[in-house]
């Protein structure tokens, strides 16, 4: 199972770029970008708290659990430890 950013899709949907939501949010660019692409560990709330304020949407708008995707490293590394 693997946990997917639904950013891009959002984003299309809200007729909004990227860089457009990084002008509102104040984030870099590259770290939406980080996130937008799948390649980001972690997300704080402030943060996602914030690209939700200026997207109108809420957290299960942009993240989802597919368990179609067998999980990845991380998520292995991070279930082996508990």
């Amino acid at each position: 199972m693997a946990i997917v950013i639904k950013l891009d899709e959002v984003l299309h949907d809200r007729r909004m770029t990227l860089t457009e939501l990084s002008a509102r949010v104040g984030i870099t660019l590259a770290n939406l970008s980080i996130l937008k692409t799948g390649k980001a560990k972690g997300i704080r709330f402030g943060t996602l708290e914030a690209i939700c304020e200026a997207l109108d949407c809420e957290p299960g708008d942009l993240i989802e659990r597919d368990r179609t995707r067998p999980p990845t490293k991380d998520e292995v590394d991070v279930e082996a430890s508990t």
